[in-house]
């Protein structure tokens, strides 16, 4: 019998606990990172990426000493020519968005895996930083030989993208042609009468 009465206590109390858990882990911020590289060639024969990494803050808190670190870039290959690869800001707000970019310049030829770069962030309920990572970027292919761009691919591209919409165009027109121009056995018949 004393059993029974000390169960339905621990019962209560873990039904009461189950929701304030619940509460204080939608209370903290959920940083997502978007990392996005772009290729540029040069006609000085050499090789400029453009990247860029967005942090979004989808949780319900603020995130506090927000700092971005993306150093993977070896010195070997890359020279930067704008902006740092890493940067550090007081805080990140609920529903809202920090962006960094920076420039390099490639120095050899290879095709270059870089991972995610790191974002750690202080939430004032834990002791230590939390950490989050950005998507991957695909390969990048630097100073790759490039087939030569053909003269017609201009042309074969426009008829990709409105081709469809052209022949629509064509058969209305030719259509309300049809309609409207008088027939030649119409003229015919007025013309014996």
């Amino acid at each position: 019998m004393a059993n029974s009465n000390f169960a339905i206590p621990i019962f209560i109390l873990a039904a009461l606990l189950l929701p304030a858990s619940t509460i204080a882990i939608s209370q903290a911020p959920f940083i997502v990172a978007h990392k996005k590289a772009s290729l540029t060639r040069l006609k000085s024969g050499s090789d400029r990426i453009a990247v860029s990494i967005d942090i979004y803050n989808q949780g319900s808190a603020t995130a506090y000493d927000v700092t971005l670190i993306d150093d993977n870039w070896s010195s070997d290959v890359f020279g930067i020519v704008a902006g740092n690869t890493s940067v550090s800001w007081e805080r990140l707000d609920a529903g809202v968005v920090l962006s960094h970019s920076f420039e390099l310049e490639a120095k050899t030829k290879t095709v270059f895996y870089s991972p995610p770069a790191v974002v750690k962030y202080r939430i004032p309920t834990k002791s230590t930083f939390q950490e989050a990572f950005s998507t991957p970027i695909l390969p990048l292919e630097i100073l790759a030989d490039r087939p030569p761009v053909k003269k017609l691919d201009w042309a074969k591209k426009l008829l990709q993208k409105y081709g469809s919409l052209v022949s629509v165009v064509l058969i209305v027109v030719l259509f309300v042609y049809l309609v409207g121009s008088p027939s030649s056995s119409a003229k015919g018949s007025k013309k014996k009468r």
